[in-house]
């Protein structure tokens, strides 16, 4: 997805603990930035991802999460994806790839994503 994408890791995670593993993960580096919990907005309980943070034109901004409460200021953006613990065969990424791929053509992601979830 990089070479379609500008990606970001955002996570609600403390920086300590997620860039270590976040290396380990992101070999090519293909994350352009990476931003932990201190980026996040602590809002009424939960840590919030606030995409406009990002300083991007946000009808070009998706995020992939798994909870909710994490894009709650920009559910539009949003492209929900089930919790991973320890299933190898998992493969929601990968199914994934043909929607991001349409994804990257589109000057305006919120039609796409409005049809998506309509199908959901």
């Amino acid at each position: 997805m990089g070479e379609l994408f500008e990606c970001v890791l955002f996570t609600a995670s403390l920086a300590k603990y997620a860039d270590p593993v976040s290396d380990l993960l992101d070999k090519w580096g293909t994350f352009r930035s990476r931003l932990f919990r201190e980026s996040c907005v602590f809002h009424k309980g939960s840590y919030v991802k606030d995409l406009s943070f990002l300083g991007r034109d946000l009808n070009k901004v998706i995020i992939i999460d798994n909870s909710p409460a994490s894009y709650v200021f920009q559910p539009d953006n949003a492209v929900p994806v089930a919790s991973w613990f320890d299933d190898m065969s998992d493969t929601e990424l990968l199914d994934l790839i043909p929607f991001f791929e349409k994804l990257s053509k589109v000057d305006d992601i919120y039609d796409v994503l409005r049809q998506q979830r309509t199908l959901s």
